[in-house]
Protein backbone atom coordinates (compact mmCIF):
# COMPACT_ATOMS: atom_id res chain seq x y z
CA UNK A 1 0.00 0.00 0.00
CA UNK A 2 1.21 3.39 -0.51
CA UNK A 3 2.28 5.19 3.16
CA UNK A 4 -0.08 7.97 2.61
CA UNK A 5 -3.09 5.41 2.57
CA UNK A 6 -2.51 5.47 6.42
CA UNK A 7 -3.38 9.19 6.98
CA UNK A 8 -7.09 9.00 8.12
CA UNK A 9 -7.91 12.96 8.12
CA UNK A 10 -5.11 14.44 5.76
CA UNK A 11 -6.25 17.58 6.36
CA UNK A 12 -8.00 20.19 9.64
CA UNK A 13 -8.44 23.85 9.79
CA UNK A 14 -8.19 26.13 12.95
CA UNK A 15 -5.35 24.19 14.41
CA UNK A 16 -3.23 26.27 16.47
CA UNK A 17 0.12 25.51 16.82
CA UNK A 18 2.94 26.22 19.93
CA UNK A 19 6.54 25.67 19.79
CA UNK A 20 9.78 27.10 21.24
CA UNK A 21 10.76 31.00 20.76
CA UNK A 22 7.96 30.96 17.72
CA UNK A 23 4.25 33.23 18.96
CA UNK A 24 1.07 30.92 18.80
CA UNK A 25 0.07 30.25 14.73
CA UNK A 26 -3.45 29.20 13.67
CA UNK A 27 -3.58 27.51 10.59
CA UNK A 28 -4.25 24.70 8.34
CA UNK A 29 -2.36 21.23 9.36
CA UNK A 30 -1.76 18.49 6.56
CA UNK A 31 -0.51 15.47 6.41
CA UNK A 32 0.65 13.99 3.65
CA UNK A 33 2.89 10.59 3.08
CA UNK A 34 6.18 12.18 4.45
CA UNK A 35 5.49 15.33 6.33
CA UNK A 36 2.92 17.58 8.73
CA UNK A 37 2.63 20.65 7.60
CA UNK A 38 0.71 23.53 9.53
CA UNK A 39 0.31 27.00 7.33
CA UNK A 40 -1.29 29.78 8.29
CA UNK A 41 -2.53 33.55 6.08
CA UNK A 42 -1.08 34.89 9.45
CA UNK A 43 1.57 37.53 8.31
CA UNK A 44 4.91 37.02 9.15
CA UNK A 45 4.08 33.49 10.25
CA UNK A 46 6.71 30.56 9.19
CA UNK A 47 5.16 27.38 8.31
CA UNK A 48 5.70 24.14 10.06
CA UNK A 49 7.18 21.44 7.90
CA UNK A 50 8.22 18.10 10.12
CA UNK A 51 9.10 14.94 8.81
CA UNK A 52 7.17 11.99 9.75
CA UNK A 53 10.67 10.39 10.73
CA UNK A 54 11.46 13.13 13.13
CA UNK A 55 8.67 11.91 15.36
CA UNK A 56 10.36 10.12 18.58
CA UNK A 57 6.52 9.96 20.65
CA UNK A 58 3.36 11.78 20.66
CA UNK A 59 1.15 12.40 23.95
CA UNK A 60 -2.66 13.21 23.91
CA UNK A 61 -4.85 14.63 26.29
CA UNK A 62 -8.68 16.47 25.96
CA UNK A 63 -10.49 18.77 27.63
CA UNK A 64 -13.97 18.85 26.09
CA UNK A 65 -14.05 18.75 22.62
CA UNK A 66 -10.75 20.17 22.39
CA UNK A 67 -7.99 17.58 21.30
CA UNK A 68 -3.99 18.20 21.74
CA UNK A 69 -0.88 16.32 20.67
CA UNK A 70 2.39 17.03 22.11
CA UNK A 71 4.68 15.76 19.64
CA UNK A 72 8.52 15.08 20.97
CA UNK A 73 11.01 14.97 17.81
CA UNK A 74 14.18 13.39 17.20
CA UNK A 75 16.25 16.63 17.64
CA UNK A 76 14.47 17.05 20.88
CA UNK A 77 12.11 19.73 20.39
CA UNK A 78 8.75 19.56 21.79
CA UNK A 79 5.76 20.68 19.48
CA UNK A 80 2.46 21.69 20.85
CA UNK A 81 -1.10 21.06 18.45
CA UNK A 82 -4.66 22.36 19.81
CA UNK A 83 -7.09 20.82 17.30
CA UNK A 84 -11.17 21.26 17.44
CA UNK A 85 -13.05 18.15 17.38
CA UNK A 86 -11.69 15.23 19.44
CA UNK A 87 -12.44 12.84 16.25
CA UNK A 88 -10.23 14.97 14.43
CA UNK A 89 -7.60 15.29 16.89
CA UNK A 90 -7.74 10.95 17.76
CA UNK A 91 -7.65 10.86 13.77
CA UNK A 92 -4.58 12.78 13.55
CA UNK A 93 -2.73 11.23 16.12
CA UNK A 94 -3.34 7.62 15.01
CA UNK A 95 -1.90 8.90 11.68
CA UNK A 96 1.09 10.16 13.16
CA UNK A 97 1.43 7.09 15.37
CA UNK A 98 1.66 4.95 11.66
CA UNK A 99 5.61 5.82 12.05
CA UNK A 100 5.51 2.18 13.08
CA UNK A 101 6.15 1.68 9.45
CA UNK A 102 8.28 3.57 7.85
CA UNK A 103 9.46 3.91 4.17
CA UNK A 104 13.30 2.06 3.48
CA UNK A 105 15.39 2.76 0.85
CA UNK A 106 17.24 -0.35 0.91
CA UNK A 107 16.76 -1.71 -2.42
CA UNK A 108 17.32 1.34 -3.82
CA UNK A 109 19.07 0.89 -7.63
CA UNK A 110 17.76 -2.98 -7.08
CA UNK A 111 20.66 -3.67 -4.86
CA UNK A 112 18.89 -6.54 -2.43
CA UNK A 113 15.62 -7.43 -4.22
CA UNK A 114 15.51 -7.58 -8.19
CA UNK A 115 11.92 -8.14 -8.35
CA UNK A 116 11.15 -5.50 -5.37
CA UNK A 117 10.67 -1.45 -6.34
CA UNK A 118 12.99 0.89 -4.83
CA UNK A 119 11.46 1.83 -2.08
CA UNK A 120 9.17 -0.34 0.38
CA UNK A 121 7.38 -0.09 3.80
CA UNK A 122 9.10 -2.39 6.67
CA UNK A 123 8.02 -2.30 10.64
CA UNK A 124 9.75 1.37 12.03
CA UNK A 125 12.11 -0.79 14.46
CA UNK A 126 13.40 -2.66 11.77
CA UNK A 127 16.81 -1.22 10.64
CA UNK A 128 18.65 -1.95 6.91
CA UNK A 129 20.95 -3.95 7.84
CA UNK A 130 18.60 -6.07 8.93
CA UNK A 131 16.65 -6.21 5.94
CA UNK A 132 19.47 -7.70 4.05
CA UNK A 133 20.06 -10.37 6.56
CA UNK A 134 16.37 -11.37 5.79
CA UNK A 135 16.68 -10.74 2.29
CA UNK A 136 19.28 -13.85 2.17
CA UNK A 137 17.07 -16.12 3.62
CA UNK A 138 13.66 -15.31 1.30
CA UNK A 139 13.54 -16.69 -2.06
CA UNK A 140 14.39 -14.13 -4.69
CA UNK A 141 15.80 -11.90 -1.74
CA UNK A 142 11.65 -10.87 -1.17
CA UNK A 143 11.79 -10.22 2.54
CA UNK A 144 8.29 -9.62 4.14
CA UNK A 145 7.62 -6.13 3.24
CA UNK A 146 3.85 -4.24 3.97
CA UNK A 147 0.99 -5.10 1.65
CA UNK A 148 -1.98 -3.05 3.37
CA UNK A 149 -2.56 -1.67 6.39
CA UNK A 150 -6.58 -2.01 7.90
CA UNK A 151 -7.43 1.09 9.51
CA UNK A 152 -10.42 -0.56 11.17
CA UNK A 153 -8.54 -3.53 13.20
CA UNK A 154 -5.02 -1.95 12.51
CA UNK A 155 -4.00 -5.30 11.45
CA UNK A 156 -1.49 -5.53 8.25
CA UNK A 157 -0.74 -7.81 5.47
CA UNK A 158 2.41 -8.77 4.53
CA UNK A 159 4.42 -10.42 1.60
CA UNK A 160 7.31 -12.24 0.53
CA UNK A 161 8.53 -15.26 -0.79
CA UNK A 162 9.38 -18.67 0.72
CA UNK A 163 12.06 -19.06 3.63
CA UNK A 164 15.35 -20.67 2.62
CA UNK A 165 15.00 -23.29 5.66
CA UNK A 166 16.39 -26.07 3.44
CA UNK A 167 16.59 -30.00 5.33
CA UNK A 168 19.43 -28.34 7.96
CA UNK A 169 15.92 -26.73 9.20
CA UNK A 170 18.08 -23.30 8.65
CA UNK A 171 16.90 -20.50 11.13
CA UNK A 172 17.12 -16.58 10.40
CA UNK A 173 16.74 -14.76 14.06
CA UNK A 174 16.84 -11.17 11.85
CA UNK A 175 13.66 -12.67 10.08
CA UNK A 176 11.90 -13.53 13.12
CA UNK A 177 12.65 -10.02 14.27
CA UNK A 178 10.81 -8.48 11.45
CA UNK A 179 7.76 -10.67 11.35
CA UNK A 180 6.82 -10.49 15.28
CA UNK A 181 7.52 -6.82 14.55
CA UNK A 182 3.97 -6.67 12.80
CA UNK A 183 2.57 -7.72 16.05
CA UNK A 184 1.18 -6.41 18.99
CA UNK A 185 1.91 -7.55 22.24
CA UNK A 186 0.08 -10.70 23.30
CA UNK A 187 -1.28 -10.56 19.69
CA UNK A 188 -1.22 -13.74 17.33
CA UNK A 189 -0.80 -13.96 13.43
CA UNK A 190 -1.63 -16.22 10.61
CA UNK A 191 0.99 -17.20 7.94
CA UNK A 192 -1.05 -18.24 4.61
CA UNK A 193 1.15 -20.41 2.84
CA UNK A 194 -0.44 -21.03 -0.89
CA UNK A 195 0.92 -24.49 -1.84
CA UNK A 196 0.14 -27.63 -0.13
CA UNK A 197 1.83 -29.00 2.96
CA UNK A 198 3.52 -31.91 1.20
CA UNK A 199 4.07 -28.91 -1.93
CA UNK A 200 6.28 -26.78 1.13
CA UNK A 201 7.57 -30.24 2.38
CA UNK A 202 8.89 -31.40 -0.73
CA UNK A 203 10.46 -27.43 -1.27
CA UNK A 204 13.04 -27.98 1.65
CA UNK A 205 14.80 -30.49 -0.69
CA UNK A 206 15.32 -27.58 -3.09
CA UNK A 207 16.72 -25.03 -0.47
CA UNK A 208 13.26 -23.94 0.03
CA UNK A 209 10.79 -24.29 2.75
CA UNK A 210 8.45 -22.74 5.32
CA UNK A 211 8.39 -21.50 8.65
CA UNK A 212 9.27 -23.71 11.80
CA UNK A 213 6.46 -22.75 14.25
CA UNK A 214 9.03 -23.50 16.98
CA UNK A 215 10.58 -20.67 16.01
CA UNK A 216 7.55 -18.36 15.17
CA UNK A 217 5.37 -19.22 18.21
CA UNK A 218 3.01 -16.31 17.34
CA UNK A 219 2.53 -17.16 14.31
CA UNK A 220 -0.37 -20.11 13.04
CA UNK A 221 0.80 -21.53 10.06
CA UNK A 222 -2.27 -22.36 7.30
CA UNK A 223 -1.67 -24.40 3.60
CA UNK A 224 -4.67 -23.34 1.06
CA UNK A 225 -3.39 -24.67 -2.33
CA UNK A 226 -3.32 -22.64 -5.52
CA UNK A 227 -2.08 -24.48 -8.54
CA UNK A 228 0.59 -22.29 -10.73
CA UNK A 229 2.61 -22.52 -13.74
CA UNK A 230 1.59 -25.30 -16.20
CA UNK A 231 -1.41 -26.31 -14.58
CA UNK A 232 -2.56 -23.01 -14.72
CA UNK A 233 -1.89 -22.95 -18.08
CA UNK A 234 -2.85 -26.35 -19.62
CA UNK A 235 -6.09 -25.02 -17.78
CA UNK A 236 -6.42 -22.54 -20.16
CA UNK A 237 -6.10 -24.74 -23.19
CA UNK A 238 -8.85 -26.97 -22.07
CA UNK A 239 -11.28 -24.22 -21.38
CA UNK A 240 -11.04 -22.29 -24.77
CA UNK A 241 -10.91 -25.53 -26.31
CA UNK A 242 -14.26 -26.48 -25.15
CA UNK A 243 -15.88 -22.52 -25.69
CA UNK A 244 -14.56 -22.88 -29.53
CA UNK A 245 -16.02 -26.64 -29.80
CA UNK A 246 -19.73 -26.33 -31.28
CA UNK A 247 -19.92 -29.96 -32.07
CA UNK A 248 -21.14 -30.95 -28.77
CA UNK A 249 -24.04 -31.27 -26.67
CA UNK A 250 -25.01 -29.73 -23.66
CA UNK A 251 -23.92 -32.30 -21.20
CA UNK A 252 -20.44 -32.77 -23.05
CA UNK A 253 -19.74 -29.17 -23.08
CA UNK A 254 -20.38 -28.77 -19.43
CA UNK A 255 -17.76 -31.83 -19.19
CA UNK A 256 -15.56 -30.10 -20.97
CA UNK A 257 -16.22 -27.14 -18.99
CA UNK A 258 -15.44 -29.30 -15.52
CA UNK A 259 -12.65 -30.50 -16.99
CA UNK A 260 -10.32 -27.91 -17.71
CA UNK A 261 -10.72 -27.35 -13.73
CA UNK A 262 -11.21 -23.24 -14.32
CA UNK A 263 -13.75 -22.74 -11.98
CA UNK A 264 -12.01 -24.74 -9.46
CA UNK A 265 -8.60 -22.60 -9.58
CA UNK A 266 -11.16 -19.87 -8.90
CA UNK A 267 -12.88 -21.38 -6.24
CA UNK A 268 -9.36 -22.19 -4.34
CA UNK A 269 -7.93 -18.34 -4.68
CA UNK A 270 -11.20 -16.87 -3.57
CA UNK A 271 -11.26 -18.95 -0.59
CA UNK A 272 -7.70 -18.08 0.16
CA UNK A 273 -8.48 -14.48 -0.03
CA UNK A 274 -11.37 -14.72 2.22
CA UNK A 275 -9.54 -16.85 4.83
CA UNK A 276 -6.92 -13.92 4.42
CA UNK A 277 -9.92 -11.04 5.14
CA UNK A 278 -11.72 -13.11 7.65
CA UNK A 279 -7.91 -13.03 9.71
CA UNK A 280 -7.80 -9.35 9.45
CA UNK A 281 -11.45 -7.97 10.14
CA UNK A 282 -12.81 -10.73 12.31
CA UNK A 283 -9.94 -12.33 14.11
CA UNK A 284 -7.84 -9.11 14.40
CA UNK A 285 -4.82 -10.48 13.49
CA UNK A 286 -2.12 -9.95 11.02
CA UNK A 287 -1.10 -12.11 8.21
CA UNK A 288 1.97 -12.95 6.18
CA UNK A 289 1.15 -14.14 2.77
CA UNK A 290 4.11 -16.17 0.97
CA UNK A 291 4.39 -19.13 -2.16
CA UNK A 292 7.06 -20.03 -3.34
CA UNK A 293 8.48 -17.01 -5.16
CA UNK A 294 5.68 -15.04 -3.72
CA UNK A 295 5.15 -13.43 -7.32
CA UNK A 296 2.09 -15.12 -8.34
CA UNK A 297 -0.87 -17.06 -6.32
CA UNK A 298 0.72 -14.78 -3.04
CA UNK A 299 -0.15 -11.66 -5.15
CA UNK A 300 -3.57 -13.15 -6.12
CA UNK A 301 -4.73 -13.61 -2.45
CA UNK A 302 -3.08 -10.28 -1.13
CA UNK A 303 -5.08 -8.26 -4.00
CA UNK A 304 -8.55 -10.36 -3.57
CA UNK A 305 -8.04 -9.29 -0.14
CA UNK A 306 -8.10 -5.63 -0.37
CA UNK A 307 -11.06 -5.83 -2.63
CA UNK A 308 -13.02 -7.64 -0.04
CA UNK A 309 -11.84 -5.97 2.85
CA UNK A 310 -11.09 -1.81 1.35
CA UNK A 311 -13.58 0.02 -0.45
CA UNK A 312 -11.12 2.01 -2.07
CA UNK A 313 -9.99 -0.59 -4.24
CA UNK A 314 -12.72 -1.02 -5.71
CA UNK A 315 -13.36 2.18 -7.41
CA UNK A 316 -11.33 2.88 -10.72
CA UNK A 317 -8.04 4.42 -9.67
CA UNK A 318 -8.24 2.61 -6.37
CA UNK A 319 -7.87 -0.46 -8.46
CA UNK A 320 -5.38 0.96 -10.89
CA UNK A 321 -3.49 1.62 -7.68
CA UNK A 322 -3.56 -2.00 -6.50
CA UNK A 323 -2.51 -3.30 -9.85
CA UNK A 324 0.26 -1.11 -9.99
CA UNK A 325 1.18 -1.62 -6.30
CA UNK A 326 0.59 -5.63 -5.93
CA UNK A 327 1.93 -6.77 -9.18
CA UNK A 328 3.62 -4.24 -11.63
CA UNK A 329 5.72 -3.01 -8.54
CA UNK A 330 5.80 -6.01 -6.75
CA UNK A 331 7.29 -8.16 -9.04
CA UNK A 332 4.81 -10.61 -11.17
CA UNK A 333 6.59 -11.03 -14.14
CA UNK A 334 4.35 -10.27 -16.97
CA UNK A 335 6.37 -10.75 -19.88
CA UNK A 336 7.07 -14.19 -19.12
CA UNK A 337 3.59 -15.46 -18.17
CA UNK A 338 1.88 -13.51 -20.66
CA UNK A 339 4.25 -14.36 -23.39
CA UNK A 340 1.99 -16.71 -24.86
CA UNK A 341 -1.93 -17.39 -24.98
CA UNK A 342 -3.88 -20.84 -24.92
CA UNK A 343 -3.50 -21.33 -29.08
CA UNK A 344 0.14 -21.47 -29.27
CA UNK A 345 1.81 -24.83 -30.29
CA UNK A 346 5.16 -24.19 -28.49
CA UNK A 347 4.63 -23.98 -24.71
CA UNK A 348 7.29 -22.13 -22.77
CA UNK A 349 8.15 -22.77 -19.58
CA UNK A 350 7.20 -19.72 -17.17
CA UNK A 351 3.52 -19.33 -19.13
CA UNK A 352 0.43 -19.13 -16.75
CA UNK A 353 -2.43 -17.10 -17.22
CA UNK A 354 -2.14 -15.86 -13.29
CA UNK A 355 -2.97 -12.22 -14.34
CA UNK A 356 -6.38 -13.31 -16.00
CA UNK A 357 -6.98 -15.62 -12.97
CA UNK A 358 -6.98 -12.53 -11.07
CA UNK A 359 -9.09 -10.54 -12.92
CA UNK A 360 -11.92 -13.58 -13.70
CA UNK A 361 -11.87 -13.66 -9.67
CA UNK A 362 -12.35 -9.94 -9.78
CA UNK A 363 -15.62 -10.67 -12.05
CA UNK A 364 -17.02 -12.94 -9.97
CA UNK A 365 -17.20 -10.61 -6.98
CA UNK A 366 -18.45 -7.84 -9.07
CA UNK A 367 -21.08 -9.84 -10.29
CA UNK A 368 -22.45 -10.89 -6.97
CA UNK A 369 -22.28 -7.33 -5.98
CA UNK A 370 -22.61 -5.54 -9.16
CA UNK A 371 -23.38 -2.09 -7.07
CA UNK A 372 -20.07 -2.09 -5.39
CA UNK A 373 -17.67 -1.62 -8.17
CA UNK A 374 -16.91 1.82 -9.56
CA UNK A 375 -16.03 -0.07 -12.99
CA UNK A 376 -17.67 -2.57 -15.15
CA UNK A 377 -16.72 -5.59 -16.72
CA UNK A 378 -15.13 -3.58 -19.66
CA UNK A 379 -12.96 -2.16 -17.48
CA UNK A 380 -11.29 -5.84 -16.81
CA UNK A 381 -11.51 -7.17 -19.82
CA UNK A 382 -9.20 -4.22 -21.58
CA UNK A 383 -7.00 -5.28 -18.16
CA UNK A 384 -6.68 -8.45 -20.18
CA UNK A 385 -6.03 -7.62 -23.52
CA UNK A 386 -3.48 -5.21 -22.84
CA UNK A 387 -2.04 -7.41 -20.01
CA UNK A 388 -0.98 -9.94 -22.95
CA UNK A 389 -0.82 -7.43 -25.66
CA UNK A 390 0.10 -3.53 -25.59
CA UNK A 391 0.89 -0.31 -27.35
CA UNK A 392 1.37 0.92 -23.79
CA UNK A 393 4.85 -0.08 -21.58
CA UNK A 394 2.52 -0.69 -18.34
CA UNK A 395 2.89 -4.65 -18.49
CA UNK A 396 6.36 -4.67 -20.42
CA UNK A 397 9.52 -6.61 -18.79
CA UNK A 398 9.20 -8.74 -15.66
CA UNK A 399 9.77 -6.54 -13.25
CA UNK A 400 10.56 -2.70 -11.98
CA UNK A 401 14.30 -3.07 -12.15
CA UNK A 402 13.80 -4.20 -15.53
CA UNK A 403 11.00 -1.36 -17.02
CA UNK A 404 13.67 0.96 -15.62
CA UNK A 405 16.46 -0.43 -17.54
CA UNK A 406 14.15 -0.28 -20.81
CA UNK A 407 13.73 3.52 -19.48
CA UNK A 408 10.01 2.52 -20.47
CA UNK A 409 8.59 5.65 -18.34
CA UNK A 410 10.91 7.64 -20.83
CA UNK A 411 9.81 5.76 -24.22
CA UNK A 412 6.46 4.41 -23.80
CA UNK A 413 2.74 5.98 -22.40
CA UNK A 414 1.17 4.70 -19.42
CA UNK A 415 -1.75 2.96 -19.85
CA UNK A 416 -3.78 4.86 -17.15
CA UNK A 417 -2.86 7.97 -18.65
CA UNK A 418 -4.95 7.23 -21.49
CA UNK A 419 -7.71 4.59 -19.66
CA UNK A 420 -8.12 7.90 -17.31
CA UNK A 421 -8.95 10.55 -20.44
CA UNK A 422 -12.88 10.98 -19.71
CA UNK A 423 -13.50 10.50 -23.04
CA UNK A 424 -12.26 7.06 -22.46
CA UNK A 425 -13.39 6.51 -18.84
CA UNK A 426 -17.15 6.65 -19.24
CA UNK A 427 -16.64 3.57 -21.12
CA UNK A 428 -14.94 1.74 -17.79
CA UNK A 429 -17.87 3.39 -15.36
CA UNK A 430 -20.36 1.37 -13.81
CA UNK A 431 -23.58 3.33 -14.08
CA UNK A 432 -24.86 0.88 -10.80
CA UNK A 433 -22.21 2.25 -8.56
CA UNK A 434 -23.08 3.14 -5.14
CA UNK A 435 -20.00 3.92 -2.83
CA UNK A 436 -20.12 0.34 -0.35
CA UNK A 437 -17.73 0.95 2.93
CA UNK A 438 -18.96 -2.24 4.23
CA UNK A 439 -16.84 -5.51 3.89
CA UNK A 440 -18.33 -7.60 0.54
CA UNK A 441 -18.07 -11.50 1.50
CA UNK A 442 -17.98 -13.62 -1.73
CA UNK A 443 -19.46 -17.05 -2.71
CA UNK A 444 -17.40 -19.19 -3.22
CA UNK A 445 -20.20 -22.27 -3.56
CA UNK A 446 -20.54 -24.16 -7.14
CA UNK A 447 -23.85 -22.38 -8.36
CA UNK A 448 -22.02 -19.15 -7.18
CA UNK A 449 -18.90 -19.24 -9.92
CA UNK A 450 -19.73 -18.86 -13.75
CA UNK A 451 -18.01 -19.04 -16.97
CA UNK A 452 -17.26 -15.59 -17.40
CA UNK A 453 -18.90 -15.26 -21.22
CA UNK A 454 -17.25 -11.89 -21.91
CA UNK A 455 -13.69 -13.27 -21.74
CA UNK A 456 -14.43 -16.77 -23.37
CA UNK A 457 -17.37 -16.69 -25.28
CA UNK A 458 -17.46 -13.00 -26.84
CA UNK A 459 -16.43 -14.08 -30.36
CA UNK A 460 -18.19 -17.01 -30.55
CA UNK A 461 -21.51 -15.20 -29.82
CA UNK A 462 -22.59 -12.02 -31.12
CA UNK A 463 -23.34 -9.38 -27.66
CA UNK A 464 -25.37 -7.43 -29.53
CA UNK A 465 -28.91 -7.79 -27.28
CA UNK A 466 -26.50 -7.63 -24.24
CA UNK A 467 -25.35 -4.03 -25.63
CA UNK A 468 -28.26 -2.96 -26.19
CA UNK A 469 -30.13 -3.76 -22.71
CA UNK A 470 -26.68 -2.18 -21.44
CA UNK A 471 -27.17 0.91 -23.15
CA UNK A 472 -31.41 0.91 -22.39
CA UNK A 473 -30.41 0.64 -18.73
CA UNK A 474 -27.89 3.36 -18.74
CA UNK A 475 -30.50 5.71 -20.73
CA UNK A 476 -32.91 4.84 -17.96
CA UNK A 477 -30.15 5.29 -15.18
CA UNK A 478 -29.81 8.87 -16.75
CA UNK A 479 -33.44 9.67 -16.99
CA UNK A 480 -33.86 8.68 -13.48
CA UNK A 481 -31.01 11.16 -12.56
CA UNK A 482 -32.37 13.73 -14.40
CA UNK A 483 -35.88 13.70 -13.03
CA UNK A 484 -34.46 13.33 -9.88
CA UNK A 485 -32.41 16.61 -9.96
CA UNK A 486 -35.78 18.10 -11.30
CA UNK A 487 -37.43 16.87 -7.94
CA UNK A 488 -34.93 18.23 -5.98
CA UNK A 489 -35.27 21.88 -7.54
CA UNK A 490 -38.75 21.97 -7.37
CA UNK A 491 -38.52 21.04 -3.72
CA UNK A 492 -36.35 23.46 -2.97
CA UNK A 493 -38.58 26.42 -4.73
CA UNK A 494 -41.71 24.66 -2.60
CA UNK A 495 -39.61 25.10 0.01
CA UNK A 496 -38.32 28.63 -0.40
CA UNK A 497 -42.09 29.74 -1.35
CA UNK A 498 -42.95 28.71 2.25
CA UNK A 499 -40.22 30.24 4.27
CA UNK A 500 -41.62 33.18 1.71
CA UNK A 501 -45.16 33.06 3.32
CA UNK A 502 -44.04 32.24 6.83
CA UNK A 503 -42.25 35.61 6.51
CA UNK A 504 -45.34 37.19 4.99
CA UNK A 505 -47.60 36.29 7.61
CA UNK A 506 -45.07 36.71 11.11
CA UNK A 507 -46.45 39.95 12.50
Amino acid sequence: MEFAELIKTPRVDNVVLHRPFYPAVEGTLCLTGHHLILSSRQDNTEELWLLHSNIDAIDKRFVGSLGTIIIKCKDFRIIQLDIPGMEECLNIASSIETSQWRLSYVNKEFAVCPTYPPIVIVPESIDDETLRKVATFRHGGRFPVLSYYHQKSKRVIMRSGQPLTGTNGRRCKEDEKLINATLRAGSRGYIIDTRSLNVAQQARAKGGGFEQEAHYPQWRRIHKSIERYHILQESLIKLVEACNDQTHNMDRWLSKLEASNWLTHIKEILTAACLVAQCIDREEASVLIHGTEGTDSTLQVTSLAQIILEPRSRTIRGFEALIEREWLQAGHPFQQRCAQSAYCNTKQKWEAPVFLLFLDCVWQILRQFPCSFEFNENFLIMLFEHAYASQFGTFLGNSESERCKLKLQQKTMSLWSWVNQPSKLSKYTNPLFEANNLVIWPSVAPQSLLLWEGIFLRWNRSSKYLDEAYEEMVNIIEYNKELQAKVNILRRQLAELETEDEMQESP
